[in-house]
């Protein structure tokens, strides 16, 4: 009888942010269904959260349980610089116990938001020069990727992605940016993002006039580069989303607000507080999967976080994306909604309605697209999928 094949995921996964949670269910649903003898145990940021979720052991990702905090005092900086080297041995210990081990899908090779090198880019040139050092094969599924410009974090993520024994994109931005990094791509496959394997919301009844509109927000200050204006970013930002919500109210439209990460939560409360109106009520979603309900069951929506936008496109509703890396742009493009970006560092309240607007005069033609270009990803992930069986897995014994 074969061994069963043993399958980690790798990942900043149970740590509040809904899309990498998402992505994981997708790879989780993928290996149930394809390969439901595989014994699969992750190494994740929220080891007690994806176990009650998902039903798999898990681990937590780094020895030092402060990692993600700012340090300043003396034992703090002390327990960071020593959970550095204690990983090493971890991370090493833990890839040793699988044939295979999948990062599923995720921004791990950009730096869109805020990122320091020695945080999450170190862990994953961990996993990646782990998995060569003891013959387990990483593969990075369907992730995402952009330029870096901060030398330690680019050359982190390069060497990650050269020592990863498989890579896949979930847009062609991201696999030209690491061909810029001087990875060899030639053989690296372009895929949707996982998302859209998940399963598809109901769909809602059409609500009557006026229709409900989700504004999804997020804690943005920026990027990477951007640390220098963070703050006048989120506020730019904040007070664009704010008067945007209220105008809507203004036109007697109900507004329901969603996040995708635990730290969206004061951005919520904001608005809240400066529009104040019965109108005005706030999602407490847990998963992608109530987020899409939310979507679907909304006339519009208009959103910020990568993976509010794949929800709201996944469930067919039409959306205006307040766009904030090029990531967004390329999702846009893809479902057909290219003309309906705009951007989150200079909300331009004025342009954004305007184009809110066009956007709902071509609701029911703008809806026939996203059915059928969902239906197109649909078709490209099954595909992937069986690509990832023949690359990453040994061939069925025959009886």
């Amino acid at each position: 009888m074969r061994t069963p094949v043993r399958v980690g995921v790798f990942g900043l996964l149970g740590s509040g942010n809904l899309g990498n949670d998402g992505s994981l269910e997708a790879v989780l649903g993928y290996l149930r269904a394809e390969h439901p003898d595989a014994v699969v145990d992750a190494l994740c940021g929220g080891p007690e959260v994806v176990t009650a979720r998902y039903g798999i052991p898990a681990t937590r990702l780094h020895w030092y349980r402060g990692e993600y905090r700012t340090a300043s005092r003396a034992g703090a900086i002390a327990g960071k610089g020593l959970g550095k080297l204690v990983d090493v041995v971890r991370t090493a210990a833990w890839v040793r116990r699988h044939d295979v081990v999948i990062v599923p899908g995720m921004g791990v090779l950009e730096a869109t938001l805020p990122l320091r090198p020695w945080g999450f880019p170190y862990s994953l040139f961990l996993l990646c020069a782990s998995g060569r050092l003891v013959g387990a094969r990483v593969a990075l599924v369907g992730v995402g990727a952009a330029p870096i410009g901060n030398r330690p974090t680019r050359a982190l993520v390069r060497w990650s992605a050269r020592l990863a024994a498989y890579r896949s994109y979930r847009d062609a931005p991201s696999r030209d940016a690491m061909r810029e990094m001087g990875v060899d791509t030639a053989r690296d496959a372009v895929c949707p993002d996982l998302a859209f394997a998940l399963p598809a919301p109901e769909a809602a009844a059409p609500s009557g006039p006026p229709g409900l509109v989700c504004v999804g927000v997020m804690d943005f200050h920026g990027g990477d580069d951007d640390r220098a204006r963070a703050e006048e970013i989120h506020r730019r930002y904040l007070d664009g989303t704010t008067r945007f919500v209220r105008a809507l109210v203004e036109d007697a439209r109900p507004v329901r607000l969603l996040t995708g990460d635990a730290c969206d939560a004061p951005v919520v409360s904001a608005i809240l507080d400066a529009v104040d109106s019965p109108l005005v009520t706030a999602a407490e979603a847990v998963s992608l999967a109530d987020l899409m309900k939310e979507t679907a069951a909304a006339d519009t929506v208009v959103a910020t976080r990568y993976h509010n936008l794949i929800c709201a496109l996944k469930a067919g509703t039409p959306t205006l994306a307040l766009s904030y890396a090029a990531k967004s742009d390329a999702l846009m493009d893809r479902m057909g909604l290219a003309a309906y970006c705009h951007p989150a560092r200079g909300v331009d309240v004025d342009r954004l309605l305007e184009q809110f607007r066009e956007l709902e005069k071509r609701s029911a033609e703008l809806r026939q697209t996203l059915a059928e270009r969902n239906r197109v990803a649909g078709r490209q992930l099954a595909d992937h999928f069986s690509a990832l069986t023949a690359a990453l897995f040994p061939a069925k014994e025959t009886p």
